[in-house]
């Protein structure tokens, strides 16, 4: 590959691809989104307005016929069109980032990392929550053992959401793998995993509780870790008064955060990685370290989306690994499917 910036396709420009991928790739030195996919004239539009000399392309199809074009592609399109896409991609030779959830279901992200492995073409899952400033926070706190030894950990993505938004997300069709449970809880169960290792046990709650929706929007999930840990994560859309985004509980004290990392309202309002200040919380947002009598407010580290697509970048050029081993989201795909077994059978499912 030249010194040019490596040359970059986006299929799907939806919420995802317009404000997760796009603008996070653009900040990114060495990056650049030559092409996205929409069939929708407005986003069309917007992609033209916000990402100079970018090619809008009809269907993916167009890309993968001229697959020499491109350094890597991003599936950011509905879930269940994840695993044929990047299926392809694969084929053509093109290194993949998969928004999460990797696959539908972990047979299906199985058999990406198999044909990744073979092609040697490299495949990465979109799990930007790692770099989130808060859980950045927690892994630096407990790599310095200000929290002792970790045996609880509990982590929420909560909203008050009595109308549901209209789309595929909160759709009854299982086949688009709408619902909590495949979308925050991948990321929930991501972070857990990152954070205290491989499960070895997973209960479940999953129901649905607004009238008007047919997929799960109360979730909540209680891992057993290899190590005896715990954790125990909540993801809803009909949470009026939010718990904390963090409790971490440790034999030397505990780290409480409230309130979400900063990054998906900036981008959402147009922002990006380059802007001043990006990803960086103020003070009196701080999570709190300690027990109640001298808990304390702890420096928030930025958050860093961009990481993940820097990573990327130095993998593609191959100065290093992928930033996200795709074996990490098939393993979360596991989880996820032991969590919805085990809510609906009443009982703790065993890895």
């Amino acid at each position: 590959m030249s010194s040019d910036p490596l040359r970059i396709a986006v299929l799907g420009y939806g919420l995802a691809g317009s404000t997760f991928h796009a603008p996070v790739i653009s900040s990114v030195p060495g990056l650049r989104v030559t092409a996205v996919v929409t069939r929708d004239a407005e986003r069309a539009a917007r992609a033209e307005a916000s990402l100079p000399g970018v090619r809008v392309l009809g269907s993916a199809d167009d890309v993968l016929a001229d697959a020499a074009s491109y350094d890597g592609v991003v599936v950011a399109s509905p879930n269940r069109s994840h695993s044929e896409l990047a299926t392809r991609s694969l084929e053509a030779g093109l290194p993949v980032v998969v928004d999460k959830p990797l696959a539908v279901t972990s047979e299906e992200g199985q058999r990406l990392v198999d044909l990744a492995e073979e092609r040697g073409v490299a495949l990465t899952v979109y799990q930007n929550r790692r770099w989130d400033s808060d859980f950045r926070t927690l892994q630096a706190l407990v790599a310095e053992g200000r929290l002792g030894r970790v045996h609880r950990y509990e982590s929420r993505f909560e909203r008050w959401r009595p109308v549901p938004k209209p789309g595929w997300r909160e759709s009854g069709d299982p086949a688009d793998a709408g619902g909590l449970l495949n979308d925050l809880c991948s990321h929930l169960v991501d972070q857990a995993v990152q954070l205290l290792g491989p499960v070895a046990s997973v209960y479940a709650e999953v129901h649905v509780r607004r009238d008007s929706v047919a997929v799960d929007d109360d979730v909540f999930v209680a891992l057993t870790h290899v190590g005896g840990e715990r954790s125990h994560l909540w993801a809803g859309a009909l949470t009026a008064q939010l718990g904390p985004r963090l409790r971490v509980l440790g034999s030397a004290g505990a780290y409480v955060v409230h309130g979400l990392d900063p990054q998906e309202a900036a981008l959402r309002e147009g922002g990006t990685p380059a802007d001043p200040g990006w990803g960086e919380e103020p003070e009196e947002r701080w999570g709190l370290l300690g027990s109640d009598e001298d808990a304390a407010p702890v420096r928030t580290l930025p958050g860093a989306w961009q990481e993940f697509y820097a990573g990327w970048r130095d993998a593609l050029l191959g100065r290093g690994p992928v930033p996200v081993d795709p074996r990490d989201a098939v393993a979360t795909l596991r989880v996820l499917e032991a969590a919805r077994t085990s809510s609906q059978e009443g009982r703790t499912v065993r890895l």
